[in-house]
């Protein structure tokens, strides 16, 4: 039940902000998107009442013992798969190279461990090793570096995954921001001398990777280990036995964890700026009154500017 709460107000939330101009059409749906948190809210209340009529005097323990686990599972689970699908949004990019990254760091870090791994990393996972970990972090910086300048070339991968509501579905066709751009930039005296180059072109995103791949490769492996600890305590080998060799699911994306936050909190500090087309299908959706209020305080103020040539009164 909570799983479904969840899931609805996470949802339902991204459905108002992709989907304005298309909820606006339908009257069933606009009740429920202008009214979306304390449905989801008054959804909650009901699941909270339930659980506190449901205890039983000898398993309250187990029973509040659940209820905490079930928190703590939504927390970690739901939430990181909801940012997932708002950084898709945002671009392909944005997806596909933190997790590869993730992934390049894993598959080279271990490389690095077994061919040259002497001293151990940390306790929680006897065979992780320093070696191992630093030439992972070199590895995926320059992994990282490397996709993010081939994926740029594409509109594909690059634009906003925007709904259309004249054509009713999802375009990915946009002009390239600044940020997959290319760009020329100054090199730093000791590369002058080695590359025999003044300038040289990147896009700007390429320079964003390094954080992402940074991230990736110092605070993503503590998401293994932080699994390796909790496996630990519950004396299991593995999650599961989904993949032969390998364990669950759970064992080969656990090193995922958190990235999915950081790529969201990255973008909205350093990346996202104000988005016309969402201010668009706001402004779409209010009454005419409003609409023409904000287009009288839009045109003086441009007028003010000097943008518009003020209307002469004959």
């Amino acid at each position: 039940y909570f799983l479904l709460c969840v899931n609805y107000f996470f949802y339902g939330e991204t459905v108002a902000d992709y989907f304005a101009t298309f909820v606006q059409r339908e009257e069933q749906l606009q009740f429920l998107i202008r009214y979306h948190r304390f449905i989801s809210f008054a959804l909650y209340l009901a699941g909270f009442c339930m659980f506190v009529l449901s205890l039983v005097k000898k398993h309250y323990r187990l029973q509040f013992y659940m209820f905490a686990w079930t928190h703590v599972t939504l927390l970690i689970t739901v939430t990181q798969s909801h940012l997932v699908i708002q950084n898709l949004f945002e671009g392909m990019i944005w997806f596909l190279v933190p997790i590869s990254s993730v992934i390049c760091n894993d598959i080279t870090a271990y490389l690095f461990g077994f061919f040259f791994g002497r001293t151990p990393l940390i306790k929680l996972s006897p065979k992780k090793t320093w070696e191992g970990f630093i030439g992972g972090f070199f590895s995926t910086v320059v992994f990282g570096f490397i996709a993010a300048y081939m994926l740029s070339k594409y509109q594909y991968f690059v634009c906003p995954v925007e709904y259309r509501s004249d054509v009713n579905s999802f375009v990915t066709e946009c002009e390239p921001s600044e940020l997959f751009q290319l760009q020329s930039y100054s090199l730093p005296p000791f590369l002058k001398a080695v590359l025999r180059r003044e300038t040289v072109s990147l896009y700007p995103f390429q320079i964003h990777s390094i954080a992402l791949s940074t991230f990736a490769s110092l605070i993503g492996p503590f998401g293994g280990f932080f699994a390796s600890g909790f496996k630990r305590a519950f004396k299991i080998k593995d999650f599961a036995n989904t993949i032969p060799g390998h364990g669950g699911i759970m064992d080969r994306f656990d090193c995922q964890y958190l990235m999915a936050t950081f790529v969201h909190v990255y973008i909205t500090s350093f990346i996202r700026g104000p988005n016309p087309s969402k201010v668009l299908q706001q402004l779409l959706v209010l009454q005419p009154e409003q609409q023409l209020n904000i287009y009288k305080t839009l045109k003086t103020h441009l007028i003010e500017k000097g943008i518009l040539q003020p209307t002469l009164k004959v």
